[in-house]
């Protein structure tokens, strides 16, 4: 017989009654009975009850009468069937229980900072369960967590190296570079002065392995980007499926990338596909018209509520806040949203607060009663007959609100696009059961810079390839330059970005320099992607799919912390191990690097 376990705590049944076994786990709980004691033995397979009757064992149930929740013990007994009352249909083993002839205690436990269940301990505070993330992941939840990440982690490895995929392990020592968010430095003590950069993510090397012949590359890529966290974004470090291939258009990515997402839903979720085209492929919307209609590049497909430009609609109209925006070269966009006349006044106040963090100036509208009159502030500046225009415009009806916005083409945009998704919440529209993959093509290579004004930066992806190559580059409008960029939203979440690359140097030194960057720049930044474009690049391109953000998506994870075994807090510390912490001054030394004073 084994020293620790013949079984695990979830697989024992009735076909194993009287067979004698060994199983080792954590006390779940314990209750004493009229002088039987009943405990709950747990390990990551599930719970088997173990019942100590000192006619049996004496010895036994005095020491299981000292034992505590999250004890570690190991213990030998008898499989017998429960009672037919007594049957626990809720649990793989609930039809048996093990009679006890011995225990040992392996290990002592000191009283847990919360309770170890799903229920109870997710009511401990955060921070309190992160300093205790030992604990938290023996939680159902986590336990379940971990397995579905690993299963998800096979099938890819196992999808792309049935399609004749090389899995390629590319630096975590890097050089900086302008991937949009800030870098994770390390000081090289060999090279005083100088950094390697944890990488945001191996775009460029793994465009060098194209170059040199590995036509067709995948990797579950550590990328590492020093940004505040979100829902649906950790702090520091994240997995994305990295792959890339030769020889191919944006359509052989697709061909790729897609049955990959289908078979991920349909195995590892039990959401029912929906908003696909009529050949029952993702929707491909270009990114303008994602945002015209949906106020985002990363759209919410699952409800059907879209934005409508009424510009040409209100030209001129009697309303000066819309018709003065017009003029100066502005739009109006409605969004009708279906059976929002019930929203109160508080909560179009608080929609209202949505939009304005999106940067709009307020929020018009128009509530349709359900006798068909018209309740709104702007009615009598419209008059009867163009409200009556935008209400038949936008097919809106009694019982429905119209929201409005009035500015800038892609403030309107975004702004709306924050007031479908609220109301959407509010409505409770967003169903979980539901998800709506699509891509999004066509994206703007350029745009104006957030940080300076005027400045024209990268939209996107650096390295993508300008639709019209290089003549576009030299005769087009910066801004009206279409890349060879793609990405794809699930049900509201960005979870993919990718393109046809750039492989020519002319072509890439021309981009950098209309984003502000002369060539010395790119040459010292990008100086071994510039020397390997030079001996003969492959049209190449692919694509880095989030792996956290689709199994957070599709298993209905409350936050993307809740998919990794150790996350960081809010703040990017790890509690459990009092992380980042200070080092000994002669460490700092041996960098290169003195301290300065705050």
């Amino acid at each position: 017989m084994q020293k620790y376990r013949t079984h695990t705590c979830g697989e024992l049944s009735k076909k194993e009654e009287n067979k004698k076994v060994v199983l080792s786990g954590w006390v779940n709980s314990r209750r004493d009975h009229g002088g039987l004691i009943f405990i709950d033995l747990r390990d990551r397979y599930g719970l088997t009850q173990i019942t100590f009757d000192p006619k049996i064992s004496k010895a036994s149930w005095e020491i299981a009468d000292s034992v505590r929740s999250e004890y570690v013990i190991r213990i030998e007994g008898k499989v017998v069937l429960r009672p037919n009352d007594m049957i626990n249909s809720k649990l793989s083993t609930g039809e048996i229980e093990i009679e006890v002839e011995k225990i040992e205690v392996l290990s002592e436990s000191e009283t847990p900072p919360f309770e170890i269940n799903d229920e109870k301990g997710q009511e401990a505070n955060e921070l309190i369960r992160l300093e205790y993330r030992f604990l938290d992941l023996r939680r159902k939840k986590f336990q379940e967590m971990l397995q579905i990440k690993d299963k998800i982690f096979q099938h890819v490895r196992s999808y792309f190296q049935d399609r004749d995929f090389i899995e390629v392990q590319t630096p975590i020592l890097a050089n900086s570079s302008p991937e949009g968010a800030r870098d994770f430095l390390i000081p090289s003590r060999l090279n005083p002065g100088k950094f390697y950069a944890l990488p945001q993510a191996p775009q460029q090397f793994k465009q060098l392995l194209m170059i040199g012949g590995v036509d067709k590359y995948f990797q579950i890529a550590p990328c590492f980007r020093d940004e505040d966290p979100r829902m649906d974004r950790a702090y520091g470090e994240f997995y994305q499926i990295d792959m890339e291939m030769s020889f191919v258009e944006q359509d052989d990515i697709f061909e790729i990338m897609e049955p990959l997402f289908i078979e991920l839903t349909e195995k590892f979720s039990k959401k029912k596909l929906v908003a696909l085209n009529e050949d029952g492929n993702f929707q491909r919307l270009p990114w303008k018209d994602a945002l015209e209609k949906y106020g985002s590049d990363k759209p919410d497909l699952r409800f059907d509520l879209e934005i409508k430009p009424i510009t040409t609609l209100v030209k001129g109209c009697g309303f000066s806040v819309f018709a003065d925006i017009v003029e100066k070269d502005g739009v109006v966009h409605a969004l009708k949203i279906n059976g929002g006349a019930k929203f109160s006044r508080k909560e179009i106040d608080e929609i209202t607060k949505v939009a304005k963090e999106k940067g709009a100036k307020g929020l018009a509208y128009i509530i349709i009663k359900e006798d068909g009159s018209f309740q709104s502030p702007i009615v009598k500046f419209l008059g009867d007959d163009l409200t009556m225009k935008i209400v038949s415009d936008v097919c809106a009806k009694s019982g429905d609100i119209i929201f409005f916005g009035a500015d800038k083409w892609k403030t309107v945009c975004v702004a709306l696009g924050a007031v479908r998704s609220e109301c959407a919440s509010r409505l409770k529209l967003k169903d979980n059961s539901k998800a709506a993959w699509c891509w999004i093509v066509d994206f703007p290579m350029f745009a104006y810079s957030d940080i300076e004004e005027g400045r024209i930066d990268f939209e996107h992806n650096p390295f993508s390839m300008p639709k019209g190559g290089i003549e576009e580059l030299k005769s087009k409008n910066p801004l009206e330059i279409i890349n060879n960029q793609f990405d794809v939203s699930l049900n509201g979440f960005e979870i993919l970005s990718g393109g046809i690359r750039n492989h020519k140097p002319e072509i890439m030194y021309k981009a950098f320099e209309i984003a502000g960057y002369g060539k010395e720049e790119v040459n010292e930044k990008f100086g071994g992607m510039i020397k390997a474009l030079k001996y003969g690049a492959p049209p190449h391109g692919g694509c880095a799919p989030g792996v956290d953000r689709i199994i957070m998506t599709l298993c209905d994870y409350d936050s993307i912390r809740d998919i990794y075994a150790f996350p960081k807090d809010g703040k990017g510390r790890d509690l459990m191990m009092d992380s980042p912490s200070s080092v000994k001054e002669e460490q700092l030394r041996e960098l290169h690097i003195r301290q300065s004073k705050i």
